[in-house]
């Protein structure tokens, strides 16, 4: 009676949090009865604590939901598809760029083990973050990487954040090949350029996935940044040196972001070559948050939306 009671408290204490909160479990049930623009709002609210203002979107954190609702072109449906990404970015910056593709199925049972090499990478072309890596194929324990796939077949990466691109892309399968990082790297890191309007501004690094995982951000000219995005991610104890083919990569992330007022373009450099990662238009699904808070107004004002 006594929880009954105190839920009742702070339902009449905070009746909004209390809608949104609502709306958010009826959207992980049945995401049908929620419109995009609702899970939005409801989302942004319980992260930020204020309403989301689609009428006048002034920080990136609101242009990247506003973006979500109405720019919706549909080739954005293949830059965000895992393997259709692969031909766009080829089309544009050359097949030298791209990490091979070693097979493509439409179910985890169909995969063909036979023919893939010692070592590569598994993961499902529709949804984000979730690898199979594969160093020793002998020692892979097929039961359970099928297991896995199966689970990111079923997995619905739209309804999450609403990132409307996943919608519909085809669930496959892809495999890649594995990319060794250099020998004095536990992990490969990740070379992420925050594109505005077509151009780079900051390159967002990665590094430690696999130990303890950093961000750090640079300009142009590598001078590290006093902010972070996701606001939980902390500095690297021992920023990288600046990779050898930086400029290229910078001039790489220019080409493909043209006519996009945001994406976020990623590269690998391993031993003086640039391998394509993936585009992104909405990190951390737009509510990852930054560290100070006044850069999320700052980043905001790099988007123009005018034009949309």
């Amino acid at each position: 009676m006594g929880r009954i009671i105190d839920r009742f408290e702070n339902i009449i204490r905070n009746p909004k949090r209390s809608l949104y909160v609502a709306i958010s479990l009826i959207n992980c049930h049945n995401p049908k009865l929620i419109s995009d623009k609702l899970c939005l709002k409801a989302h942004f609210y319980l992260r930020f604590g204020y309403e989301l203002n689609l009428k006048n979107p002034t920080t990136f954190s609101e242009k990247l939901q506003w973006l979500k609702l109405y720019d919706r072109r549909p080739e954005f449906t293949k830059m965000v598809d895992k393997y259709e990404a692969k031909k766009y970015a080829s089309s544009i910056i050359g097949e030298e760029y791209i990490i091979p593709t070693l097979g493509v199925w439409d179910r985890a049972e169909d995969i063909e083990w036979g023919k893939l090499p010692d070592q590569f990478v598994l993961k499902c072309t529709h949804d984000s973050g979730d690898l199979i890596i594969c160093k020793d194929k002998s020692k892979l324990n097929k039961e359970n990487a099928i297991k896995k796939l199966n689970e990111g077949l079923k997995r619905d990466y739209y309804k999450v954040w609403r990132e409307w691109p996943y919608k519909n892309v085809p669930r496959r399968i892809i495999a890649e090949k594995y990319i060794e990082p250099a020998p004095d790297l536990q992990d490969l890191p990740d070379y992420k350029f925050f594109c505005f309007n077509g151009e780079p501004k900051y390159c967002q690094v990665i590094s430690g996935r696999n130990t303890n995982m950093c961000c750090d951000f640079f300009d142009i000219d590598w001078n590290h940044q006093p902010f972070h995005e996701p606001e939980t991610y902390p500095f690297s104890e021992h920023l990288l040196e600046k990779p050898s083919k930086y400029d290229e990569m910078w001039n790489l992330a220019r080409s493909l972001a043209i006519d996009k007022p945001f994406s976020r373009i990623d590269f690998y450099e391993v031993e003086g070559k640039v391998y394509f990662g993936e585009i992104t238009f909405f990190p951390t699904g737009g509510i990852g948050g930054f560290s100070p808070d006044k850069y999320d107004r700052i980043f905001g004002d790099l988007i123009n939306i005018e034009n949309i």
